[in-house]
């Protein structure tokens, strides 16, 4: 059983810096005093006197949780996914910029398990059980605690109940209404006639059971035919048909060979015969 389901811790949903009480947030915890005793104010210089506090917020109304906490420098790049704390400050005061506290803030449905707790230790050697080192701060050390949680289930809330429905009883007990195709809306008694009522019962028993558009219609029971005159048309060129397929004569290869045999017997006379020789002189010419 997760610490969500035993009612001990809920997730953080928030972290953000605040200069005091007024200015915290509502929904918000402010860390005042450090597990070891110390007053966990943070400042920015010893010359001034105002300074600003680390609180988180663990309202789940907004359906987000904080997946993770790192504490990075002036220098890192913040990873992807990750943002800063958001700043809840007077006027006047400003959080130091040398060490930031980012977080990842991820749907409540999307992880299993997130950062349950935070604690603030002064800087020394003192270590905190179940909780894992995230870093050192202006001073101070930043803990963490993760762990599995589960949302917890929407309660409804109370309504105020007039005096007229307080009367109207929900335990009270109706016999069965019976098994119809459709039960007609109830009718208010001495409005309806009794002819009226036997015409509702006759039409809500005419219904089909499933209230579908497949009940009966004006064509169920009228047998499938063609017109005479569509019939005679297929008839007749079926018979065509069966007259051109009669007609046909299926011819066998000495059939085919015969009828398209060629002996190129010309062919062979025009190749033997003889070119006409001219004489050696030439032809003359008449003068």
């Amino acid at each position: 059983m997760s610490l969500m389901e035993r009612g001990a811790v809920r997730p953080i949903t928030a972290v953000a810096w605040t200069s005091n009480t007024s200015t915290c947030p509502k929904d918000f915890i402010m860390i005042s005093i450090t597990e070891d005793g110390s007053a966990a104010n943070f400042t920015r210089s010893f010359a001034i006197k105002s300074g600003y506090y680390l609180c988180y917020s663990k309202d789940l109304m907004g359906g987000m949780v904080v997946s993770d906490i790192q504490l990075l420098s002036d220098k890192d790049a913040i990873p992807h996914g990750y943002c800063f704390i958001a700043e809840h400050l007077e006027a006047k005061a400003c959080v130091s910029k040398k060490k930031r506290v980012c977080v990842r803030v991820v749907p409540v449905g999307s992880v299993d398990t997130a950062v349950l707790d935070i604690k603030l230790t002064a800087k020394s050697k003192m270590m905190l059980q179940h909780y894992t080192y995230v870093g050192e701060i202006n001073g101070y050390v930043l803990w963490s605690r993760k762990g599995p949680f589960s949302n917890p289930m929407p309660q409804a809330k109370p309504r105020s109940v007039t005096l007229d429905i307080r009367r109207i009883s929900l335990d009270q007990t109706f016999p069965p209404l019976p098994l119809r195709p459709s039960n007609p809306p109830p009718q208010p008694h001495g409005k309806v006639s009794q002819r009226r009522h036997n015409l509702q019962i006759k039409d809500n028993l005419d219904k089909p059971a499933d209230s579908s558009l497949q009940g009966i219609t004006a064509l169920d029971g009228v047998p499938f035919s063609l017109h005479p005159k569509f019939d005679a048309q297929a008839n007749g060129a079926a018979l065509q048909l069966n007259s051109q397929l009669n007609n046909i004569r299926i011819k066998s290869l000495q059939d085919i060979e015969n009828e398209y045999n060629y002996t190129f017997a010309v062919e062979e006379i025009a190749a033997k015969r003889t070119r006409p020789s001219l004489p050696a002189g030439g032809v003359t010419s008449d003068q």
